[in-house]
């Protein structure tokens, strides 16, 4: 009996031949398919990967010593909401943006927190996003609709960033203060950094600050004397606790002997120095 052999038909062996024959673009042919099979895995069947990042937002190197954001970039920022891929699938998405004024500059510390849809990179716990590792210090780019910025990254988290406030009691102090600052200080001026009150005034006093010296003016003038005066003000304050510190607006540690960088929009704390921080007594949010 004759062993049946079964014959390729004309159609198969001509592909067959066009192939060995033009292997160059039999290549090219695959590889084109490889990342078409590799696409369509990627946008349809494997589940998307998301981690969540608080960004400093500025120069994306952190060493750098760059402009702060001033006003108008920061009422952009506030309306920016999502950044998409060329497909319309969405890459990243704000979910807080806080604000802290810059020694009454015009300028602020900006911090945002956003969610990004990222490539896992084996299994240490690595991201890329937009073909850029993530990790905390590492430069990001984003380009949202009508506003484009740079930072860096200062937390990263698979799980939501959540902004858990705690409250003291601060005392302000400015040892030689003019009658005008003392007046246009204002009890209960607050400060709002996008997300709470971060920021109010309880109380003020004043005393008379009669001990000037040569070695700190140069002269005696006792004109200049009665002009000044002792300030101390007394503030609630929102911040974070971080180990045994108390850190205000992401960066500021708050002990006494430090200055505040506080500004309101009625005053600016310049040359006030913390002269003690206090519990007030309450549960922490």
């Amino acid at each position: 009996m004759a062993r049946y052999q079964k014959k390729s038909t004309p159609f198969i062996s001509a592909v067959w031949k066009f192939a060995v024959t033009n292997y160059f673009i039999t290549i090219l042919v695959l590889c084109v398919g490889f990342v078409g099979v590799v696409s369509v895995y990627k946008l349809f069947i494997a589940k998307p990967t998301y981690i969540y990042v608080r960004v400093k937002v500025g120069q994306g190197l952190w060493w750098a010593n760059t402009n702060k954001p001033t006003q108008w970039f920061v009422n952009a920022l506030i309306h920016a909401s999502e950044e998409k891929d060329l497909t319309g699938v969405p890459t990243a998405k704000i979910t807080e943006v806080l604000m802290y004024p810059w020694y009454g500059s015009g300028q602020f510390d900006v911090y945002i927190t956003a969610k990004l849809k990222v490539s896992k990179l084996g299994s240490g716990g690595k991201y890329n996003y937009k073909r850029s590792t993530v990790g905390v210090a590492s430069p990001i780019d984003f380009e949202f609709p009508g506003v484009q910025f740079s930072g860096t990254v200062i937390q990263l988290s698979t799980k939501p960033i959540i902004t858990n406030y705690s409250e003291k009691i601060v005392y302000l102090t400015k040892k030689y203060g003019y009658p005008w600052e003392y007046d246009a200080i204002q009890i209960g001026d607050n400060y709002f950094d996008g997300k709470e009150k971060v920021f109010e005034v309880l109380d003020k006093t004043m005393s008379e600050s009669s001990d000037l010296n040569i070695a700190e003016w140069n002269t005696i003038n006792p004109e200049l004397i009665a002009s000044r005066n002792y300030i101390t003000i007394k503030a609630r304050i929102k911040g974070q606790k971080t180990g045994n510190q108390f850190v205000f607006g992401q960066e500021q540690v708050i002990s006494a002997g430090k200055s505040l960088n506080m500004a309101t929009s009625n005053f600016n704390f310049a040359d006030f120095v913390v002269a003690g921080v206090e519990d007030t007594g309450t549960l922490d949010k």
